[in-house]
């Protein structure tokens, strides 16, 4: 029997083209496994395009909930941002999938792993420090690497591999942006998007949201509810968590929310050029922060700010399964115990406009932040305060005018 490979399948044209390649150059059986984490329609006639292609088995198995309560959430509770901008949509989801994927792979018997990110991106750093933790023994191919046997440079090399094998395909290379898509956000790269001096094209690019000028004019309220940092209801109603990502894509996606462009700095060394679509989890990551803002200390918010840039640098580098991910994972867990309560936000145009927050736990006394004196707090009091934090301050104004006589 022959040996098999399983091919982290999308269904789009990278993925597509590399399965009739691998059976041109290995002696594989070709198993595909989607890993569904909220692609939507992206997975209609998935099945009809692997098997035209080559591939002996597809699987499609559907993770959006772990995707979302192992992964996402972790990161929204970090308020992990990758250089101040990016969400990480893409960076949460390959350690899913590679999970997924190698759990396949011991189901199959299966010998190798083999996705389709290039040699140039982040994912193939992602997808391949996920195998070699959970599956080190698994041999990985990366067509986009082999260079004896790869000959494709570009997207419509790709178009034109896949028409010599008789796969037809639902896009063409002038309007095909690289694309990732899950419930979380959608990625745009290529294109017009290569040139940093060029405009992006929003009336072709996206997909998820309208940009702010073609939002309503009308404003729209919303409330999140969240207990232990984990949102649990949308405008008074219970929902799991990927439920309410879904609804806030919608509202989000409406009122042009989440729209970032880019110049990131990638794990491999070069700067790239994109267009990130996260409706929701904009709204969400904005409302936990502002809970937080109620609930957290001064000390313990200035550390988690650190803790939560840390974390966002170890999910974007692919090291998911690593002791530090999870020693800071349980340090953030901890700051969660009471971020518990409500928040509301007004969406116009592109702009999420508080409309207040409340919580069981809130520390925040309006007694103490009034302009009047309280039983807890006497204006007198920050006179010695003061003396003494600014001490150091005073001595060493003193030394240094000492000296100058």
């Amino acid at each position: 029997m022959k040996e098999k490979v399983i091919l982290a399948y999308s269904g789009g044209l990278d993925t597509t083209a590399i399965i009739p390649w691998l059976k041109e150059n290995y002696d594989y059986d070709v198993v595909c496994c989607c890993i569904d984490v909220g692609q939507g329609n992206e997975l209609d006639g998935l099945e009809e395009r692997a098997k035209l292609s080559g591939a002996t088995k597809l699987y499609i198995e559907h993770m959006t909930d772990e995707f979302v309560d192992d992964f996402v959430i972790p990161c929204v509770q970090a308020n992990a941002v990758y250089e101040n901008k990016y969400l990480l949509g893409t960076s949460m989801a390959r350690p899913c999938i590679a999970k997924r994927l190698v759990e396949v792979a011991r189901l199959e018997n299966a010998t190798a792993i083999c996705h389709g990110a290039t040699g140039k991106g982040n994912d193939q750093v992602r997808f391949e420090l996920g195998i070699k933790a959970l599956a080190p023994d698994l041999k990985i191919i990366a067509p986009w690497r082999c260079n004896d046997t790869w000959k494709m440079q570009s997207r419509e090399d790709e178009i034109e591999y896949c028409k010599a094998h008789g796969i037809d395909l639902p896009f063409d290379a002038s309007h095909s942006y690289s694309r990732d898509r899950n419930l979380w956000h959608i990625s745009h790269e290529g294109l017009e998007l290569e040139s940093p001096a060029t405009a992006p094209n929003y009336d072709h690019l996206l997909t998820l949201s309208v940009s702010p000028e073609k939002a309503p004019d009308d404003s729209e309220t919303l409330t999140l509810t969240f207990e232990k940092g984990i949102p649990v209801a949308l405008n008074g109603k219970t929902m799991k968590a990927s439920q309410i990502i879904e609804e806030l894509n919608v509202l989000g996606g409406k009122h042009g929310i989440g729209i970032i462009d880019i110049v990131e700095n990638r794990v491999v060394g070069m700067k790239s050029r994109g267009v990130y679509e996260t409706p929701g989890g904009t709204i969400l990551m904005e409302a936990h922060q502002q809970l937080e803002e109620l609930i957290l200390d001064r000390d313990t918010m200035t550390f988690k700010k650190g803790i939560g840039n840390r974390f966002a640098d170890i999910v974007y580098e692919g090291k998911w399964f690593t002791p530090l991910r999870e020693a800071l994972q349980a340090f953030i867990e901890s700051t969660q115990q009471y971020v518990t309560g409500e928040v509301r936000m007004k969406l116009y145009k592109g702009n999420i406009i508080r409309q207040g927050s409340t919580s069981p736990y809130s520390l925040y006394s309006e007694s103490l932040a009034s302009f009047t004196t309280g039983a807890l707090y006497d204006h007198h009091d920050a006179e010695g305060f003061i003396n003494l934090f600014g001490l150091s301050l005073k001595v060493r104004a003193m030394l240094l005018a000492e000296r100058e006589k």
